[in-house]
């Protein structure tokens, strides 16, 4: 995905995701885009709602991280004159100014309880009270975008966020899944943001060596595509010439090992922390996106510490993957990135073995599933 509202890819993973936007802009259902920091929520909300019949009315965008209740309710709701210290004049709030568009509520996970119920009673009635006022005010007719970079269920089971709020908000579920599933996208976008930032700059464009641009394909890409765009803009106001070499790219990419040596890798300690990753999910009630796809991520983790996560799990649930899901703490939607991720990364382990009558399983079953 990129700024300029287009999405940039060619593989499987961004052309399901563009028919899943075109699916949902055909109509007015509120939407809940998740994915980690930086993958292109509020790309993909722009998206839905240019291909949309509320296009020729304004989107209107808020983030919800780190807003106290009263700064938010004000931005949302609007307020009267004299309502609070510093309230001259009667201000409209959000929804209003959004009256026949889209508002798009980025972070929604940090809103507090009451605010939470705020919004609900919106979603609700469609009625606006503005701070300040005795009366309800207009009804207005908003569509409402909302994303966060959490596993919202999970807030739920810990009471973080409403249920209702929830099933409010999740009507259409659209999930952009982390780079790192979808790496060979990273040349396509590489390529996009040079051409954007060397227009923009107005210095020559500038092409990718073949080194480089593997080096940059095996990355983990922590800060997904808004980290690959950053880089690009730094390779271009850098004012080198000719193709962008490995020596041009930032350490922790040019440092950046291939994947294959990570199959090699067992540490020592590598039952230990994986029991106590398991105890965390399966005891703790802790997500395995938090618990092991983040650290694995980071490199905390190795290939040898997941298949063994893996490969306990399973001996729990005979085989069923879907039963592993539930173990680890993740929702039905999540079943395709989950396989997805096994996969890419050489974790997934064929499930036959574990639904052997005598449950003998030989260790070293590598293959997938089926």
């Amino acid at each position: 995905m990129s700024d300029a509202h287009a999405l940039v890819g060619n593989t499987p993973v961004v052309l399901a995701l563009n028919d899943q936007i075109d699916r949902a802009a055909g109509s007015d259902a509120k939407v809940l885009i998740t994915g980690e920091s930086g993958t292109g929520k509020e790309v993909a909300a722009r998206l839905i709602h240019e291909r949309s019949r509320r296009r020729i009315y304004p989107l209107t965008t808020i983030n919800c991280a780190g807003i106290p209740d009263s700064l938010l309710e004000s931005e949302l709701f609007g307020f009267r004159r004299g309502s609070f210290t510093g309230a001259l004049r009667n201000k409209p709030g959000l929804l209003e100014k959004a009256h026949n568009g889209t508002l798009f509520m980025d972070e929604v996970a940090e809103m507090s309880l009451r605010m939470q119920g705020t919004v609900l009673r919106f979603l609700e009635t469609g009625e606006i009270q503005p701070i300040g006022s005795e009366h309800i005010g207009r009804r207005v007719d908003v569509r409402v975008l909302a994303a966060t970079n959490c596993n919202l269920y999970d807030h739920v089971t810990s009471r973080a966020f409403r249920l209702d709020l929830y099933y409010r908000l999740n009507v259409i579920h659209l999930h952009i899944p982390p780079l790192s599933e979808h790496s060979e996208d990273v040349g396509p976008l590489l390529h996009h943001f040079i051409d954007m930032y060397s227009r923009r700059y107005q210095t020559p464009r500038r092409d990718v060596s073949a080194a480089s641009l593997e080096c940059l394909k095996r990355y983990a890409w922590p800060g997904n595509i808004r980290q690959l765009k950053n880089i690009a803009e730094r390779l271009i106001v850098s004012g080198g010439a000719g193709p962008i070499t490995v020596d041009e790219l930032p350490p922790e990419i040019r440092g950046s090992a291939p994947e294959e040596p990570r199959l090699s890798e067992t540490p020592a300690v590598t039952p230990r922390r994986a029991e106590e990753l398991l105890d965390r999910m399966l005891v703790g009630g802790e997500s395995f996106w938090s618990a092991v796809y983040g650290p694995f991520m980071t490199r905390d983790l190795t290939r040898d510490d997941v298949r063994y996560i893996v490969r306990r799990g399973l001996l729990k649930t005979r085989g069923n993957y879907a039963g592993l899901m539930r173990a680890f703490n993740m929702t039905p939607e999540d079943y395709k990135r989950f396989l997805n991720f096994l996969r890419k990364h050489q974790c997934q382990l064929n499930f036959h073995p574990f639904r052997s009558p005598s449950g003998d399983v030989d260790p070293t079953t590598e293959q997938g599933v089926h």
